[in-house]
């Protein structure tokens, strides 16, 4: 395999995410009045785009989107521009998209291919971290009211007794490549339940608490597909915050042919060889999601073949 880091959609941006000025306000206060500054507005996690693409604020419009935005959250630099974040999910649509002057709202992943790659881990980032602040309104240990701080990168409790400082949580999750034993040159593919009728990916589940990501490998398999794997060997990971997870890339080889789907996540599962996955392409059926770290270990493990 190539030593070469491999770079998946939404990573590789080059923002500097500046953690210091987190904790400076007044510096973060004056950043946003620069006339350099960009702010990327957001719409109920979707970006807001023109002709060009997401469009980048700045100056008298900019204003106007911060006055109306639930949140405004500070990105990082590039270079020497601040870049923060805006939400406006609290207007309707229509409103949202004239107020930016944009043309239209749209997720992030139908993006993935017309944007340069740091471009969409920014919008992607941006995303993640705006649904974040909507769904933590309230501390969980006191149920008082919580508010944005350290420039949109935590949340502070304001409960008198309380005071907890809450931060944006990761949802790890593992997604494997399962060979068939020998050297018979088969990979395991499953159909998740509500997928359509001849659609196979890997297979992939959350890690749990108390638990390391080999250890979370075998027992997805197991529970999903009934196969016992060994030699579980890491690949790669990738940012996925639809909305916060971190998609951690397997392979494991099973120690059987065995397969014993369980009927609820996993509908059906079955082996292919290079040639039939070859054949699939051929005939315009994809490998996975082309934004998904399964594109890759799947179009990685064909072209070995």
């Amino acid at each position: 395999m190539d030593t070469a880091e491999r770079v998946l959609a939404y990573g590789g941006g080059s923002l500097d995410r500046a953690g210091p000025l987190r904790t400076d306000p007044t510096r973060l206060d004056a950043l946003l009045t620069e006339s350099t500054t960009v702010l990327l507005p957001m719409w109920r996690d979707r970006c807001l785009v023109d002709g060009h693409g997401p469009v980048r604020l700045g100056a008298e419009r900019a204003a106007l989107v911060r006055s109306a935005a639930g949140e405004t959250v500070f990105l990082g630099l590039d270079g020497r521009v601040a870049v923060f974040a805006a939400d406006l999910s609290a207007l309707p649509e229509r409103s949202a998209v004239e107020m930016a002057g944009a043309v239209r709202s749209v997720d992030v992943r139908a993006l993935v291919g017309r944007l340069e790659p740091g471009d969409a881990a920014v919008q992607a980032y941006a995303r993640g971290l705006l649904h974040w602040h909507r769904q933590q309104r309230f501390c969980g240990t006191c149920g008082a009211p919580a508010v944005a701080d350290g420039g949109g990168h935590l949340r502070t409790c304001t409960g008198a007794e309380c005071g907890r400082l809450l931060f944006p949580r990761i949802e790890p999750a593992i997604i494997v490549l399962v060979e068939a034993p020998g050297r018979s040159g088969r990979c395991l593919l499953a159909r998740h339940a509500g997928a359509a009728e001849d659609a196979y990916s890997t297979l992939a589940g959350f890690v749990e608490i108390g638990e390391s990501l080999e250890d979370a490998v075998r027992r997805e398999m197991g529970e999903e597909a009934g196969v016992t794997v060994t030699d579980v060997t890491y690949q790669g990971s990738q940012a996925w915050p639809f909305p916060a997870g971190l998609m951690v890339g397997f392979r494991a080889t099973a120690t059987s042919d065995e397969v014993r789907v369980d009927g609820e996540e996993l509908l059906e599962a079955r082996w292919f060889t290079r040639a039939e996955l070859r054949d699939r392409v051929a005939s315009g059926r994809p490998l996975g999601r082309v934004d998904s770290i399964d594109h890759r270990l799947l179009t990685e493990w064909l072209a070995e073949g």
